[in-house]
Parts: C-alpha cells; structure tokens; sequence
C-alpha cells in the first residue's frame, strides 16, 4: 500500500475508469450494469483511498469491487444466476487495457445514439466524470443528464451492440465520430454556449485529456494527431482569453506574452510531424491554422496570405458554415472588408446560420472594417441579442455602444 494525496487518487480513478469498466464488459456484456457497478466501485475507492492509502494493485482492487456489485445484481433472479455460472466458467481472453480501453471509446459513440448522449456517455465511462459533474457542465439538473445516460445505456443493450472492434469497413467512420465527440467537448469548454463563464475549463481539460488517449492508442493516425494539435494550440491561449472580470479578449488584442509556449510547441510538432508523414485531413488542417496563429509574434505579424490557403484546402475537404465565416475574415485581412462580406451573402440562405449569433457578430466586424459604422451597430446588437454567453453579449453590446459614442463624438467635431 502507497499513500496519495485527494488530487492523486482523483486522476488515478479518471484514467483507471475506461480499463476497469472495458475489462468488465469484456467478460460480463450488460454494458449498463457494468457501467453501474464501476461506478460504485469508483465512489468506494474515492472515499477509501484517500483515507487510507492505495492499494497494491488499484486496477485489480476496482475490477474486484465492481465484479462483486455487478454479480450481486445478477444474483437477484434465475435467469441471471444462470448467465452468472456461464461467465463464471467461461475463460475471458487476455486483452491488452488500451484495446479495451479504444472499443469502449467505439461504444459509447455507437450510431444508434444522439450526438448529445454519445457525448454524455463518453464523458460519464471513458472520461469518469460522474453524473453530477456532467450536468453542470452542461447546465441542466442532475436528473435530467441521468436519464439522458440511462436512455443512452438502454439504447446500446436494445441495438445489441456488442463489445468489440467495429468491422474494419466501419472503423474510419466510427473514429470519426469519436473524433467530433471530443471535439465538441473541446469547444464547448473553450467557448461556452451559455451561461456566465466564457470558458468551462474542466470540459477543456478533459476533451484534451482524452484526444492524448486516443493518440497513445492510434500514434500513426493523422487525423487524430491533428485533432490533439489543433486542441493544444487553440487551449494554449486559455489564460489571455479573458480580462480580471472574465470579460472576453479577441485575438488581436490578447496579451501573447501569457500564452502557453510549452502547448504551442506540442501542437505545432504534432502537425508538422502529421502533415509530414500521413494523409491530409480537417483537423490537420484547422490546427496548421491555429498554428499559424500561435507562432504569430504579434496579430500585425499573422500571414493571412497562409491561412487564406489553408482555409480554400479546408473548404474543399470539408465545407462547413463555420468554416466559410472563418475564410471571409481570413480573405478581409488581405483583400480588404467588402471581399470578405461577399462571401457572407450565402450563408443568409443557410437555415443553419440565418439565425446564428456568429455570423451577425463575423458580419459586424467586418462592417466596422469598412467603416460602415451604423450597419455595424445593428449587426453587433443583433448578435447580442442572439446568443446565450453572457460574456459574449457583453462584449457585442460593448463594441455596439462603442461605436455609437464615436459616431456622437465626429457629430460633435467642428
């Protein structure tokens, strides 16, 4: 036995968690039970570690645990006494912890589940966040992120998805969706879509936590090189982000002296080493951009020229409406405001942006460029009024008044 600090144990049982729970279902299928029983071996270690001191063995201390909850459960009827024998006598093949751990990943992202209970069930069995811990996250009540896990578990146990690899025909697209789930973790960390923080630093961290996961189990694949990059070099300017009153920073205007230079130089190995030596694709890409960014000395030195390239190869691989409003601010930083807005006009007929704060805030900026500074107010209240960050809101509003007093003030000039 070892002693351990709280803090020690907590990121112990995080990266034990996906092993134990993987190891579990390997032998016993029931991904829900399972899924239960770990988490009540995870809440005993918690308590018992940290007044006592770890055990020798702390994988084998919680498969032991969550084995002994999970047969107690099966015990409860005939029918699963019987299926409890047959996996008793059943010999499990030996499987190394990081398979279990990418097939668990591979599971909780199962197509027959929603983007958002494929994020909660990756957070809650692969991530060891507990329900609560999610919930808050994501601001809703406890309750409702329950049943929004249990729906997920249910749905896996009734689509009969099994616990292993996906067939090789659909492994690219399955890691796809593993990628995108903890992109949108990521980013939903960095840049809150509600609520009073700009940043939700936890989702940021665990996001990051689990793309190094990936990339440990899949070193050779690009894409996933390329998602960790672009997530250390966009986090790497976490701490110039926001003011003392947690009010938001652009870019431009962002003290680069506090950004984190050991993150900067991680992503940008990782895509240079990527884009190097395995096949191009959109992560690599959108972190070659941040990168661009990141190594910027100040905002007047950022060549555009190269992100402008970048973003054409973006837009061709991967067409997206946020993707073009990146490109039209790209293309006004080196052909002027008016080329930028021009490729803004399309995106009014998409219904999924015609509504979005983003592009009334990207279509602002742009209008304050040219020096269209009573267009530029309305867009900027009109993105206020669309977007549920309060810091977000704050900062339009405040670009919005801004504007208006300087428009007084020139009224005011002899």
């Amino acid at each position: 036995m070892t002693a351990a600090g709280p803090e020690r144990v907590e990121d112990l049982l995080r990266e034990l968690a996906p092993r134990v729970l993987g190891a579990l279902v390997r032998r016993y299928g029931h991904f829900d039970a399972c899924e239960d029983a770990v988490q009540e071996a995870l809440l005993a270690a918690a308590s018992q570690w940290t007044s006592t001191a770890l055990p020798d063995r702390p994988k084998a201390w919680l498969v032991t645990v969550a084995s002994r909850r999970l047969t107690d459960e099966l015990r409860r009827d005939e029918a699963r006494r019987r299926r409890e024998d047959a996996f008793a006598t059943a010999t499990a093949p030996e499987v190394p912890d990081h398979e279990d751990t990418l097939t668990l990943l591979f599971l909780c992202t199962h197509p027959s589940l929603s983007l958002p209970s494929q994020i909660a069930l990756t957070l809650r069995a692969v991530g060891g966040l507990t329900t609560a811990e999610i919930a808050r996250a994501f601001f809703v009540p406890e309750a409702t992120m329950a049943q929004r896990i249990s729906r997920a578990k249910q749905t896996i146990k009734v689509s009969g998805a099994s616990f292993d690899r996906p067939p090789d025909i659909e492994r690219s697209n399955r890691l796809g969706a593993v990628l995108h789930v903890l992109y949108l973790i990521f980013n939903e960390g960095y840049i809150a879509s509600s609520g009073e923080s700009l940043q939700r630093v936890e989702l940021a961290d665990e996001a990051i936590r689990l793309a190094r996961l990936v990339r440990a189990l899949l070193p050779d694949d690009g894409e996933v090189a390329g998602l960790l990059a672009l997530m250390l070099l966009t986090d790497a300017r976490r701490a110039a982000r926001t003011g003392s009153g947690g009010e938001l920073i652009p870019l431009a205007e962002q003290d680069r002296s506090r950004w984190n230079r050991g993150r900067i130089g991680e992503g940008v190995a990782l895509v240079s080493d990527a884009l190097q030596h395995t096949a191009l694709g959109p992560y690599q890409l959108q972190a070659a951009i941040a990168a661009v960014h990141d190594e910027a000395a100040t905002a007047d030195d950022t060549d555009w020229h190269e992100i402008v390239g970048l973003y054409q190869l973006l837009e061709l691989m991967a067409p997206n409406p946020m993707v073009t409003l990146n490109h039209a601010v790209a293309v006004a930083m080196v052909n002027g405001p008016d080329a930028g807005l021009v490729l803004l006009r399309p995106l009014d007929d998409d219904p999924r942006m015609r509504t979005h704060h983003r592009l009334f805030a990207v279509r602002a900026h742009l209008l304050e460029m040219a020096g269209h500074d009573a267009d530029a107010v309305t867009a900027y209240k009109d993105a206020a009024r669309r977007t549920t960050s309060v810091q977000e809101k704050r900062y339009l509003d405040a670009r919005a008044s801004r504007l208006l007093s300087n428009r007084a003030f020139n009224s005011l000039a002899p």
